[in-house]
C-alpha cells in the first residue's frame, strides 16, 4: 500500500475529525489549509479555527492564506508535492488548486447528494422535517457540490435532533467516510457516479431573514425550524409585551395539537409555561434567550419576568 502524501483543508470543528481520522491512517498530512485568524469577542482578540488549533497542537504544517489565487500561496501548495487534497468545511477552490493533486481533489459534504447542495445542509434537512440524511465524498470541479459521487453514507434524523445532535453524528461518520474514500483512491478501486440532473432540495446559507419564526405556519413546521436552528444560530421571533418589542431566540420547544381561538403568535402563560398559538396548537417554549438575556429555561424566565395581557410573538 503507498503512503500518500495528503493536503488537508477544512476551518471548523466538523472538519477536526476528519483531520484526526487522517491522522491515524499511514498515510502522511503534508500540509494542512484552514482559514487566517480573525477577531473576535469584546476584545476583538485573534481567533484560530479549530482545525488550525489541532494541527498545529500536531506539529503540522498550517497555511492560511487569504486569498487562493495568491501566487505565493499557490507555489507553496505546490511544493508540499501533494498526491491528494482532501476538503472538509472549507471554502470553493479556484481550478489550479483543485487540479494541482495527481489524485485529485474530494470534498466531504453533510447531505446525500444531489439532495442539499449548498451552506447549511444539516440545518435545512431538519427545517424540512427529514427523517433521512447523511454524508458524501465527490471530486470538485467547477461547480458548486455538483462533482462525481466516490463514497455516501446515510444517517437517520429522529424527531427529536436539533442541529447540534445531527452535526455531531454526521461529523463522525464523515470521518470514517473521509477515510474509506482515501483508501478507495489509493487502491484505485473508485467508479465516479455522475450526480442526476433535476430539481433537489437546496441549502441556502442561513440569513436572518429565514431564521425568523413566521407564527402563521403549522406546529410542526415551527418546531423544525426551531430544532434545525439550535444551538446556532437560532429560530427567532419578536416579542410584543406592554407596548415594548424584544427580540427572542427559541432553543427548545415541543409542537401541541390543540383546539383554540387564539390568532397565531398570541401567548398563553402560565406559572410553569410560555405557549405561543399556532393554526393547529401550541409551540410550548422551553429554553430561550431573550435579548440582553442569558440562555435560560421557560421556568426561569417566568420566576423574574412578568408577561402583560395580550403579549404576543411575532
Amino acid at each position: 500500500m503507498k503512503r500518500l502524501r495528503i493536503v488537508f483543508m477544512g476551518t471548523p470543528e466538523f472538519a477536526v475529525a476528519s483531520l484526526q481520522a487522517i491522522m491515524a491512517t499511514e498515510h502522511q498530512v503534508v500540509g494542512v489549509i484552514t482559514a487566517p485568524d480573525k477577531p473576535a469577542g469584546r476584545g476583538r482578540k485573534l481567533h484560530e479555527s479549530a482545525v488550525k488549533k489541532y494541527a498545529m497542537a500536531q506539529g503540522l504544517n498550517v497555511l492560511q492564506p487569504s486569498n487562493l489565487k495568491d501566487p505565493e500561496f499557490l507555489e507553496s501548495l505546490k511544493e508540499l508535492q501533494a498526491d491528494l487534497q482532501v476538503v472538509v468545511a472549507f471554502r470553493m477552490l479556484p481550478k489550479q488548486v483543485w487540479e494541482m493533486p495527481p489524485l485529485g481533489t474530494f470534498n466531504l459534504h453533510a447531505s446525500l447528494l444531489p439532495e442539499y447542495r449548498g451552506a447549511a445542509p444539516i440545518n435545512w434537512a431538519i427545517i424540512n422535517g427529514e427523517n433521512l440524511t447523511g454524508v458524501t465524498t465527490f471530486y470538485i470541479n467547477e461547480d458548486i457540490d455538483t462533482g462525481a459521487i466516490i463514497k455516501q453514507a446515510a444517517v437517520e434524523i429522529s424527531r427529536s435532533d436539533t442541529a447540534g445532535d445531527l452535526h455531531d453524528k454526521l461529523m463522525r461518520i464523515g470521518s470514517q467516510t473521509v477515510v474509506e474514500t482515501i483508501e478507495k483512491i489509493e487502491k484505485g478501486n473508485i467508479s465516479p457516479q455522475k450526480q442526476q440532473s433535476g430539481q433537489f432540495k437546496a441549502a441556502p446559507k442561513l440569513n436572518k431573514e429565514n431564521c425568523r419564526i413566521q407564527w402563521e405556519n403549522s406546529a410542526e413546521s415551527i418546531y423544525n425550524q426551531v430544532r434545525g436552528l439550535s444551538p446556532y444560530p437560532g429560530a427567532w421571533t419578536y416579542l410584543e409585551n406592554n407596548r415594548s418589542h424584544i427580540e427572542l431566540k427559541i432553543y427548545r420547544a415541543e409542537a401541541l395539537k390543540e383546539d383554540h381561538e387564539l390568532e397565531p403568535g398570541m401567548l398563553s402563560v402560565s406559572k410553569k409555561n410560555i405557549r405561543v398559538a399556532v393554526k393547529d396548537g401550541f409551540i410550548d417554549i422551553m429554553d430561550l434567550k431573550m435579548s440582553g438575556k442569558k440562555r435560560m429555561d421557560a421556568k426561569s424566565l417566568l420566576n423574574g419576568y412578568e408577561f402583560h395581557a395580550g403579549c404576543k410573538l411575532f
